[in-house]
Formats: structure tokens, C-alpha cells, sequence
């Protein structure tokens, strides 16, 4: 029986569907290992000793030295329990700060009308064009002059208002359907009745995109906290971590087990609110 010229276009095609299928994959697979390679670094220094991180002989699998968890959380000159307190505390409470601040001028900048509603919204806009090494000088002596060196205070307040986080909500409030607030101001609410019972019930999947961007963001903050945080004390995680590292010597295996140590509350986040996140943000809309 002969094969028909239908027949072999729909092979080829199959084939060809194969072929890239599997050459998807395989891209995929090594975009995979790349992305994965510095954590599997990270956990192979952290459990290892200094001259097995700087030594010649590379091995695939550590010594496996679990007593550099108890040297890490042991050390008298650097806190670092107390380090990941601090940070918990500043990304979490910077975290619903920044979501119930921003979402209030978003709601504000979408939904209530007066006339210089857009000479706000552009001057928000302007606030991302500037450097914040810009404002540091001047956001320092303002803190100080409160008295909020050393302090949650000035870790957190000074990073509460994000204009790109305000832009964010104005975006995708400006795409929520105006019916649901109609309805509610029927039965009776204002502009805030309808922003706490209806607008917010109905858009958690993008409050919980945006408090996945923030309080990664608290939790990676190095520069701030380091002007601020001057006590030992007061240190975060990510100034923690660079104590290890002096201009006299330089401790890999508790650089690495801190780093390890200081992502694990990322990646539980991340893996909790991922589904979230693309969603979140791809609801923004783009709109005037």
C-alpha cells in the first residue's frame, strides 16, 4: 500500500512537532540548571570549610559540616537571630504599610474626580525618575532630627510611599468594573465603604502579587538600613551578612550558610504567593 500525500505532510508535521517539542524542552531544562546553579553553590559552600570553598580540588558534594548552622547563630559579634527578626519585622510591617498607602492613593488617583487629579498622578510619576541616593542625605536628617536612628520607625516609614507601587494600583483600578462600586454606593457607601468592602474583597490576587514584590524588596533592603541601623541591634539580615566579610579576613563558610539561611523566607513567600504574581500584575492594564 502506498502512502498517500496527505499522509506524509501530516508525518512531517508530526516530526516536526517532536523535534521542537523536544528542543523546547531541552532549552528549558538548561535555562533550569543555570537558574538553580548559584543556589546549589550556596548550599554546597554553606556546608563546607574555608579550604574546601577556596581550595584547589573542587568536590561536587560538601563535607557536609552542619555544625557551621550552630557557628552562624552562635557568633558573638554578630546577632544574626536577631538580624532576621529585624528584617521579618521591617519587611512585613513595610509590606501592608506600603499596600494600604499606595492602594489608597491608586483608589484615589482612579476614582475620585477633582481637577488636579492628574497634576498629582504626574507629579508621582516624577518621583521614579529621581536617583534615591538622591534623597538619602536628606531623608537621613529628617529621621535623625525625629529621632528615629536605631528605630523600626525610621527602617520603615521613610520607605512606605513607592510611586511606582501607587502607579501600579491607579492602573489596575482604573480596569476594575465601575458596576461594583455603582451598586455599593446605592446601597449607601462612599469612596472609602466601597475601596474597604468591594474593591479590596475583589482584587487580593493583586494585593498579594504587589505584597510579594514588597516584602521581598523590605527583606533585600542593604542600603537604608546600613545608613539607619548603626547598633548592632538594629541590623537586618542583609547587613548581617556582610559583616562576615572585613578588610582583615573573610569567613565563606558563615557568608554562605547566612546567605542560605536569609533565603528560605524568600522562597517560602515566593512559593506560597507565586501563582499570584504574574496574575497580579498582568491585571494592571496599561490604560489612560
Amino acid at each position: 500500500m502506498t502512502t498517500t500525500a496527505p499522509q506524509l505532510g501530516k508525518n512531517r508535521k508530526k516530526r516536526g512537532s517532536i523535534l521542537a517539542n523536544t528542543g523546547l524542552y531541552l532549552a528549558v531544562g538548561v535555562a533550569a540548571l543555570l537558574f538553580l546553579l548559584p543556589f546549589y553553590l550556596i548550599v554546597r559552600n554553606a556546608l563546607s570549610t574555608d579550604p574546601e570553598i577556596t581550595g584547589e580540588n573542587w568536590k561536587l558534594l560538601p563535607s557536609f559540616q552542619w555544625g557551621n548552622i550552630s557557628e552562624l547563630f552562635d557568633d558573638p559579634t554578630v546577632q544574626f537571630g536577631r538580624a532576621l527578626w529585624n528584617s521579618l519585622v521591617v519587611a512585613v510591617l513595610m509590606t501592608v504599610g506600603t499596600l494600604l498607602v499606595c492602594s489608597l492613593a491608586g483608589y484615589g488617583l482612579a476614582r475620585i474626580p477633582y481637577k488636579h487629579s492628574n497634576k498629582v498622578f504626574y507629579a508621582v510619576l516624577a518621583t521614579l525618575m529621581v536617583p534615591t541616593a538622591v534623597t538619602f542625605v536628606p531623608s537621613f536628617v529628617l529621621v535623625s532630627s525625629l529621632g528615629w536612628v536605631d528605630t523600626y520607625r525610621g527602617l520603615i516609614i521613610p520607605g512606605l510611599f513607592s510611586g511606582f507601587t501607587c502607579f501600579l494600583f491607579r492602573q489596575y483600578f482604573l480596569g476594575f468594573p465601575k458596576e461594583l462600586e455603582e451598586a455599593a454606593r446605592v446601597d449607601g457607601l462612599g469612596y472609602w465603604g466601597a475601596y474597604w468592602r468591594i474593591v479590596v474583597p475583589n482584587s487580593l490576587n493583586f494585593f498579594a502579587a504587589i505584597a510579594t514584590i514588597t516584602f521581598i524588596s523590605g527583606w533585600n533592603a542593604f542600603l537604608w538600613p546600613l545608613v539607619i541601623g548603626q547598633d548592632p541591634d538594629s541590623w537586618t539580615v542583609q547587613i548581617a551578612l556582610s559583616s562576615f566579610m572585613t578588610n582583615q579576613t573573610v569567613n565563606f563558610h558563615l557568608i554562605f550558610m547566612a546567605a542560605a539561611v536569609s533565603i528560605l523566607p524568600l522562597i517560602f513567600v515566593f512559593l506560597f504567593l507565586q501563582r499570584w504574581l504574574v496574575q497580579g500584575i498582568a491585571q494592571t492594564g496599561i490604560k489612560g
